[in-house]
């Protein structure tokens, strides 16, 4: 497995994602925002690589600068007025607060890409299984759906492509036709795919009083120590928003908190917090260098 933070259990997953998505929306500090969205931007590329960057480029980016540039447009608070557009206010602290809510709305996004790459559906089975098992089932299929149609449906349009029925050639009426084929094909596939799921799970007894569930993950003293260090920088950051060492104000004035040691170190734990599995992977990759010299 290439990421070592994947192979924790699946508790300490959802702790994390939880920890920087709370803090991510909740929190629209410059700082805390461009810490969480740079470090959501190295490690969606580090679990995805080339189709985290190509998504990153063509789609994130356009979205946060048009989020950036709307909601000065909208929003006319603070006491800085810049220009005006068709005697609408423009103002700095509006800019501010916009260019924060798209920075925010990007990192949600990218830890979201994240999550969806770490938490599979056999980890999300065994956080909720037990406690909301129909629910958790449900959550678990839908999770699946996106990209599992997505695949199917590729294999369908090639297959139909080798027997010449390819929507992207041909005049229009034609086009029509082949992809209200592969349309009908993939209801099809769809329909019979939920069929065998339901008489699968049928035969294994799910839904049954005293029925059991396996699952492969234990907690052990990593996983402990973990849990330990992400509550602790968590609580950190938490009590340092709370004591208003880190605050911020948009309107109707911008005042943030100043620089200092204390504030740094504050800093630093979120930031420790974020990069934990990146972290993670490093100290990994040190000790298997140093294992492979002593052989």
């Amino acid at each position: 497995m290439r990421d070592t933070f994947s192979s924790c259990n699946p508790i300490v997953n959802f702790i994390y994602f939880t920890c920087v998505l709370v803090i991510t929306m909740c929190v629209k500090h410059p700082v805390i925002l461009g810490i969480s969205f740079a470090s959501a931007m190295i490690y969606s590329i580090y679990l995805n690589g080339m189709k985290a960057i190509k998504f990153n480029i063509f789609f994130l980016l356009p979205l946060m600068l048009i989020a950036a540039i709307i909601n000065p447009a909208f929003n006319h608070e603070g006491m800085t007025i810049l220009t005006y557009i068709r005697d609408n206010p423009i103002t700095y602290e509006s800019i501010y607060y916009g260019i924060a809510a798209a920075v925010m709305i990007g990192s949600v996004i990218l830890w979201f890409s994240c999550y969806n790459a770490i938490m599979t559906s056999d980890k999300f089975i065994y956080l909720f299984g037990k406690m909301i098992p129909a629910l958790s089932l449900v959550i678990s299929m839908a999770l699946r759906f996106i990209p599992r149609y997505k695949i199917q449906i590729k294999r369908i349009t090639n297959a139909q492509r080798g027997i010449g029925r390819d929507i992207s050639a041909g005049n229009l009426i034609g086009r029509i036709k082949s992809g209200v084929s592969i349309l009908s094909i993939m209801i099809t596939w769809a329909l019979e795919n939920g069929v065998d799921t339901a008489d699968a799970m049928r035969a294994r007894g799910y839904g049954l009083k005293g029925r059991t569930s396996y699952s492969n993950f234990r907690f052990d003293v990593r996983d402990w120590t973990l849990t330990v260090v992400l509550m602790v920088l968590f609580i950190m950051v938490v009590i340092a928003i709370r004591a208003h060492f880190i605050s911020i104000v948009y309107f109707p004035a911008f005042v943030m908190n100043d620089f200092d040691g204390i504030v740094f170190i504050l800093y630093a734990a979120y930031a420790a917090l974020c990069l934990l599995p990146l972290l993670l992977d490093i100290r990994e990759d040190i000790v298997w260098r140093s294992l492979r010299l002593k052989i």
